[in-house]
């Protein structure tokens, strides 16, 4: 008798397993591998063509994007507002990018695993946790400087886990001057 119920037991805490484990597979694990460029693809009429873009470095605005926890990203990963990633139009999933603040100068890294933003001048969508991490959170769009980067082990490992990546020094003051120029934009 002990032992009909010992199976049942273990029978039972094994499909209970299984199931968790179904469940938990909706989704792609945070990986860096493998890299997806993807097709052509068209939203509200605009065509996005996604290319490798290994010298990528653009000016434009950002904004952010928190509301739609645990959806899918365009790369398969679940969403997590509150970790520091992004959404590029164009830009292999997933890839690092260092992004500047215009107005203060402020940088972090970025892991881009979404497509978007799909909104006329923005070229950059941030997490909640990255427009907070930029100082941007309050302003819902800013101007930025998009660079990609190929940033330390240490540091991606921190941004797979959704933590931010290691601290960087503010823009020198000329270099963010030459930014906003570039983007035709007066700040204080």
């Amino acid at each position: 008798m002990a032992g009909n119920s010992t199976v049942r037991f273990a029978s039972a805490g094994a499909a209970l397993l299984m199931l968790s484990a179904c469940a938990g597979s909706n989704f792609r694990p945070v990986s860096d591998t493998p890299v997806r460029i993807g097709p052509a693809y068209s939203i509200r009429g605009m065509t996005y063509v996604p290319a490798a873009a290994p010298a990528y470095d653009a000016v434009g605005y950002a904004s952010w994007y928190g509301s739609e926890s645990g959806n899918r990203t365009a790369n398969g990963e679940q969403f997590r507002p509150g970790w520091v990633t992004a959404a590029h139009t164009t830009l292999p999933l997933p890839t690092y990018v260092e992004v500047t603040a215009l107005d203060t100068g402020r940088r972090i890294i970025v892991r881009v695993n979404d497509r978007g933003p799909f909104a006329q001048g923005r070229i950059i969508d941030l997490s909640r946790g990255a427009a907070e991490e930029l100082g941007i959170k309050a302003q819902g769009h800013a101007p930025v400087r998009v660079r990609r980067i190929e940033p330390s082990e240490k540091d991606r490992e921190r941004l797979r886990k959704g933590k931010p990546a290691g601290g960087l020094n503010p823009v020198p003051a000329r270099e963010l001057e030459r930014l906003r120029a570039q983007l035709g934009v007066r700040l204080r």
